[in-house]
C-alpha cells in the first residue's frame, strides 16, 4: 500500500454517486487515500453510494456539478476553489466532463495538481463535442482505464500522448469470490427476484440503456425458446435512471416475444457478489465500445462463465480465440447486435460439462488476479499522486 505524503488530501468530483464504474472506482480511490493516511473528499450531487463512502472514512460534499449549464460550470470552478483553500486540497481528480471543465479552472486558479479519468469512449460527432470532450485529456496526468481508452485519447486529442497513464479498473476479488457469499444472501435476492429452483440464469449487470444491449440479449432468449431451450432465466439487473420509455420498450419486446417467464428486469442490484454466485452465465452484449467492461472482469472474478460483445476494451479482459489458443480461453466473444450469434454462445456455455467450466473459470479467476485487482488500480493511482506533488505540477 503506497503512503501518501502527510495530511494529503485528494477531492476527487463526480456528476453523482449512483450506480456506475466510474462511481465504484471513486469509492475504491477514496477508501485508499484513507488507508494511505490521507483526507478524501468527494464532490458530487449525492446518489446511493454517499452512505458508503461515508462509512469508509472520506466526506461527502453536495454540489451541483452534475449540470452542464456555462453559468453553474463557472459557479462551481469558485465553489471548488473555494473548498480547495478551506480543506487544503492537494490534488483535485476529475471524472466526467463536465464537473471536469469546473475542477480544471479551479485547479488553476489554486495552482494543485489536475488529474483526469477517461472513463468513457464520449460521443464525438463534431468540433464543437471534441472541444467538450478534451478536457479529459487536460489533465496534469490523464488516466485512460484501458489501452483502447488511452489509443482513443491519443487519437483525439495527441497533445495529452506523454502525460497519458493505463489504469485499468479493479475489482474485489475477495468480496466477489463466492465462497464468500452466504447462501442467506443468495436465497433472498433468488426470492427477491422470483427465480424458481433448476433453471439456469443468465446475468445481465448494466445500467438499463439502449447501448448496453438489453434488447440483444432479450431475442437471443426468443432464439432459445425457438430451439426448444426452455429452461434457462436471464435477469436484467439494472437501473433505469429515469429512462422510462426504454423500460417500457424493453417489456413490450419480452411480451412480443411471450417470454414473461424467461427473462426479469429487476431493477439495480446492490448485491453484485450474491447476484453472480447465482448466476450460470453472464452476458455483457453492448452495442457500442465499452471503455473498459467492468462487469465482464466481476463475472470472471466470481467464476461465472462470460459472453461479451467483441468491441472496445474486450480483448484486454476476456481472453478468446483467435487472439488466444481454445486452451487459454476464459471466455466467448461474439459481434455486437447479433442475436443468433449470442443464443448459440449460451449453448455452448450451458453445455460444458463440470470439468469443461471450471478449467474455464480457473483460468478467467487466474486472468483477472493477475491484472484486474482493485489494490492494484488504487496502488497505481495513489502512486499517480504522490508523484505530482513531488515534482510540483499543477
Amino acid at each position: 500500500m503506497p503512503h501518501l505524503p502527510v495530511e494529503t488530501t485528494i477531492l476527487q468530483v463526480i456528476p453523482d454517486l449512483n450506480s456506475g464504474g466510474a462511481e465504484r472506482t471513486t469509492l475504491d480511490v477514496a477508501q485508499a487515500v484513507v488507508k494511505a493516511g490521507g483526507r478524501a473528499l468527494v464532490a458530487s450531487q449525492g446518489g446511493q453510494m454517499v452512505a458508503e463512502l461515508t462509512a469508509s472514512g472520506a466526506e461527502h460534499i453536495e454540489l451541483p456539478v452534475k449540470s452542464k449549464n456555462p453559468l453553474t460550470l463557472w459557479k462551481n470552478a469558485a465553489r471548488l476553489a473555494d473548498l480547495i483553500r478551506s480543506r487544503n486540497v492537494n490534488v483535485i481528480h476529475a471524472r466526467s466532463r463536465a464537473p471536469a471543465w469546473s475542477a480544471l479552472w479551479a485547479a488553476r486558479r489554486t495552482d494543485i495538481p489536475f488529474v483526469t479519468t477517461y472513463h468513457g469512449t464520449y460521443n464525438q460527432s463534431n468540433a464543437l463535442k471534441g472541444w467538450y470532450n478534451s478536457v479529459m485529456a487536460r489533465g496534469d496526468t490523464v488516466i485512460a482505464n484501458s489501452h483502447f481508452i488511452a489509443e482513443l485519447i491519443t487519437e483525439r486529442h495527441p497533445f495529452a500522448r506523454d502525460r497519458i497513464t493505463v489504469i485499468q479498473r479493479g475489482s474485489d476479488l475477495k468480496g466477489l469470490d463466492p465462497a464468500n457469499v452466504s447462501a442467506l444472501r443468495r436465497q433472498a435476492l433468488k426470492d427477491q427476484w422470483g427465480i424458481p429452483s433448476g433453471h439456469p440464469i443468465i446475468i445481465n449487470m448494466a445500467r438499463l440503456t439502449a447501448w448496453k444491449g438489453q434488447k440483444v440479449l432479450i431475442e437471443a432468449m426468443a432464439h432459445l425458446m425457438d430451439a426448444e431451450l426452455h429452461g434457462p432465466i436471464a435477469v436484467l439487473a439494472g437501473d433505469a435512471q429515469g429512462r422510462d420509455g426504454y423500460v417500457a420498450e424493453l417489456k413490450k419486446l419480452i411480451a412480443d416475444h411471450d417470454l414473461q417467464d424467461r427473462v426479469r428486469l429487476v431493477g439495480h442490484c446492490a448485491d453484485v457478489p450474491a447476484a453472480m454466485s447465482l448466476a450460470d452465465i453472464a452476458v455483457v452484449a453492448s452495442t457500442e465500445p465499452e471503455a473498459f467492461g467492468r462487469a465482464a472482469v466481476e463475472a470472471q472474478a466470481a467464476s461465472v462463465p462470460v459472453i461479451v460483445s467483441n468491441l472496445g476494451a474486450v480483448p484486454e479482459t476476456v481472453l478468446a480465440p483467435p487472439q488466444v489458443t481454445e486452451e487459454a480461453r476464459t471466455g466467448w466473444r461474439v459481434p455486437p447486435s447479433d442475436p443468433a450469434a449470442l443464443a448459440t454462445a449460451i449453448r455452448h456455455a450451458l453445455q460444458l460439462d463440470g470439468a469443461q467450466k471450471q478449467k474455464l473459470t480457473d483460468r478467467a479467476l487466474a486472468h483477472v488476479r493477475q491484472n484486474f485487482t482493485v489494490e492494484t488500480m488504487t496502488d497505481r493511482t495513489l502512486d499517480v499522486y504522490a508523484g505530482l506533488l513531488e515534482t510540483g505540477a499543477g
